[in-house]
């Protein structure tokens, strides 16, 4: 067999929380457990009846059929520029300032192909989200990992990271409210990040696909005298300038729409003109009957948004009460649809042990800590993507697995 040579950026791209919990599902399945998985966070809840309308209608045109250019994807852009200004108070330029995407994970992945040359530095949440590594390590750049504790609120200290490591770095990267560890930041925290990015020169990356997913009793976050409809803040409310940032949206959470993969970029204009550079040379955009569903999805009634977050708000309470039961005390979170637990003893510092052999003994599947970061060590990720009986039933197996 012929000796293949592959790069050495697959490396690092090896190991994947998802792939390998993945692979530890199978084992517990072929052995008989019955499975309840809790480690992926796709919601279970369904698209909208309009948005699904939208898409069948598309179906039976055939002018839909073909390649869609970046000129044809206008009035999705305009839908979502028309949606952040509603709903942010942020004036947009939907020619010059949206990308639709495949998915915020696309964006993210494939920005640092445009902004990093070999060696420099990216800034990242740790732990976090693993595609914003991935596409540091595809364009063969190195990553200084912002460690995330508790005590902190979760939020990264700037004044932490290295001179000589800022001396390198040319991109920033945050996520609230965030994966994994359901934390959300005020507007005074954006405003502190793009002061130092600025300084600094560098750009900042929003990835924000949990802006919809805030429960309501979460205190308003953004400044009373900015014109905001949402509980927390976007990056381009510290940045309405547009002068280092750009946000990512995705319609996967808020909508429904995760299989559909449709979102976008939103912000500084040459930062969205590079993107789009990337883009064009790896793919064309997704069907046209998509974003004419994300159009009615942005566009449409609202009632559905409002019906998820009422859900997951009430599978976190439900989650969190039967946690409490068993001794497992972990604070609630404002956002997401993840429980981020610290681990007990003795499984305290070995995340993926505790959940390799939880779902091999209980059928229960979540996602180690360790997995998103060196900093998630110790804690695991509960994904609340099944209706409350079954998640307590997820925890009655945890609590005989613990005992």
């Amino acid at each position: 067999m012929t000796n293949i040579q592959f790069a050495k950026r697959l490396q690092p791209l090896k190991s994947n929380v998802f792939a390998d919990m993945d692979r530890a599902k199978a084992v517990a399945l072929a052995a008989g457990r019955e499975l309840i998985d809790l480690s992926l966070g796709s919601s279970d809840l369904p698209a909208e009846a309009h948005v699904l309308e939208a898409i069948a209608q598309s179906l039976g045109d055939r002018t839909t059929h073909g390649y869609l250019l970046f000129n044809g994807t206008f009035g999705f852009r305009e839908a979502a520029a028309n949606w952040y200004e509603q709903k942010f108070g942020i004036k947009v330029d939907p020619q010059t300032e949206v990308l639709p995407l495949i998915g915020s994970q696309e964006g993210t992945a494939h920005l640092p192909l445009a902004i990093l040359n070999p060696g420099d530095f990216a800034l990242l949440l740790d732990p976090g989200y693993p595609s914003h590594a991935g596409g540091v390590y595809l364009a063969s750049g190195q990553i200084y990992p912002m460690p995330l504790l508790a005590e902190n609120g979760f939020l990264p200290v700037f004044a932490d990271i290295p001179a000589p490591v800022l001396a390198q770095s040319r991109m920033m990267v945050l996520s609230y409210p965030h994966n994994p560890t359901a934390a959300i930041a005020p507007l005074s925290f954006f405003q502190e990040a793009v002061a130092f990015c600025q300084q600094h020169n560098l750009v900042l990356v929003h990835d924000f696909p949990y802006v919809d997913l805030v429960f309501q009793e979460t205190r308003e976050w953004a400044d009373s005298s900015v014109n905001s409809k949402s509980l927390v803040p976007s990056i381009l409310q510290a940045d309405p300038e547009k002068s280092v940032s750009i946000e990512f949206f995705t319609l996967s959470k808020s909508y429904n729409m995760g299989g559909f993969r449709i979102g976008y970029a939103i912000g500084n204009a040459q930062l969205i003109n590079a993107l789009r550079q990337i883009k064009a040379a790896v793919d064309f955009n997704q069907y046209r009957g998509i974003l004419n569903g994300a159009i009615a999805a942005l566009t449409g009634p609202q009632a559905g948004v409002k019906s998820a977050v009422i859900t997951f708000q009430r599978r976190r309470d439900a989650f969190i009460n039967a946690l409490h039961r068993i001794g497992w005390n972990v604070p609630t979170p404002e956002a997401t649809m993840y429980i981020w637990a610290k681990l007990p003893s003795p499984w305290s510092e070995n995340s993926v042990e505790f959940c390799t052999q939880l779902v091999k003994q209980t059928g229960v599947a979540v996602s180690p800590g360790a997995g998103f970061g060196k900093s998630g060590e110790g804690y695991v990720r509960f994904a609340l993507v099944h209706e409350p009986p079954l998640l307590e039933i997820a925890v009655e197996r945890m609590a005989e697995f613990l005992h």
